[in-house]
């Protein structure tokens, strides 16, 4: 009877999570609607990109930025050379003109949070664009993204994320499809209330509300997305601001760890949102859901290998054991069809949480991004 209880609660709360949530949001969408005043809005903005040996994309970054569709006299680009060593600063001086596109080189690496911290005050905007080196922006990402805080009520405004050419990487098919499921789950908590973390790709905060988070933050957009939710703001989630990445650049199980370390990192801004109900709700299904349910998958194997004279728990062990076997297959070779490579997919990112949890137990050390 406990191995059951255990069974069932674990695959209740794995199904709750991945597809009870969804559905919650929708039925919620039903009866509470927050419409965001999204009207045309041009204020000064300072697109900035931290950026530590990037020197292979940011001549195309700052080409790309400079092509954005907002008044060139009332958009800056700044790059933030957190101590790079393969030439970054140098090449985004060949661009740099002082004015429309800056340069901060930093001659030390510290880590993207304090390269962040310092460059934040010596920006003029008074909205702040937060884009990663190897992110490319549409051309109206940042007008849309701006519209937004016409509302005075938003503090914090993401767009979504893309990949491209998801064929030059063995998970890519698996990533696009869990950052469309993001998407979806982000444009539902965003229209109720507010979206928790924003994508470091493309992010917009209004400059005065920056929280300057501590050293050793890993997921600094979330972090900061959170903060400024705490100080009575509205976090939303703009659909028509596209940024997108190569899906190679979003591939490798250490990337994984470390979101999941700061995942794990993350419990700690939790009780700031005791005073926004939606808001705590989406943290626990979306964000601490996540982070239990591998420890749920061992717990559901674990105990149907207990009640394995029961035919029902036989057929259920076998239907996990099959699950595994495809995963270990999707880590070793390129199945086809795609679909099968998704229990590899899920596996990796649970797994990778256990070494999160690892890391952040042990203070994260090494863990920032760079």
């Amino acid at each position: 009877m406990i191995a059951q209880i255990v069974f069932w609660s674990a695959t209740a709360l794995v199904a709750y999570v991945y597809l009870g949530y969804p559905v919650v949001l929708v039925l919620l969408r039903a009866l509470i609607h927050r419409p965001v005043d999204k009207q045309f809005y041009e204020p000064t903005v300072s697109l900035l990109v931290p950026a530590y040996n990037e020197g292979r994309v940011i001549r195309e970054k700052i080409r790309n930025s400079l092509q954005l569709e907002y008044a060139p006299d009332r958009l800056e680009v700044v790059v933030v050379s957190d101590g790079s060593t393969d030439g970054t600063a140098e090449a985004a001086q060949e661009l740099a003109d002082g004015q429309r596109v800056r340069v901060l080189a930093f001659p030390k690496n510290r880590g993207k949070i304090l390269a962040m911290n310092d460059a934040v005050p010596q920006l003029k905007g008074e909205i702040v664009v937060f884009s990663d080196a190897s992110a490319m922006l549409m051309p109206d990402s940042v007008r849309e993204l701006v519209a937004n805080f016409h509302d005075a009520r938003v503090g914090a405004v993401s767009g979504v994320y893309q990949l491209k050419k998801t064929e030059n990487s063995s998970t890519g098919g698996s990533e696009q499809l869990y950052w469309k499921y993001e998407t979806f789950l982000k444009k539902q908590e965003a229209a109720l209330d507010s979206t928790l973390g924003g994508h470091g790709h493309l992010h917009a905060i209004r400059k005065a509300l920056y929280p300057f988070p501590p050293p050793g933050t890993i997921n600094d957009d979330y972090v900061i997305s959170v903060r400024i939710l705490s100080q009575g703001y509205r976090n939303v989630y703009e659909p028509k601001a596209i940024g997108w990445e190569e899906a190679a650049e979003m591939a490798g199980f250490g990337r994984r760890v470390r979101i999941m370390a700061g995942n794990v990192q993350q419990l700690r801004e939790m009780p700031s949102l005791i005073r926004r109900p939606l808001p705590l709700f989406f943290f626990l299904s979306h964000k601490l859901g996540r982070l239990l349910v591998p420890f749920a998958m061992i717990a559901a194997l674990a105990a149907t290998a207990f009640v394995l004279n029961d035919p029902v728990y036989r057929w259920l062990f076998a239907v996990q054991a099959a699950f595994y076997v495809l995963a270990i297959a999707g880590a070793l070779m390129a199945l086809k069809p795609k679909i099968l490579r998704l229990p590899y997919y899920f596996s990796m990112i649970n797994l990778a949480t256990f070494l999160g949890v690892y890391h952040a137990l042990r203070g994260g050390r090494r863990m920032a991004w760079k």
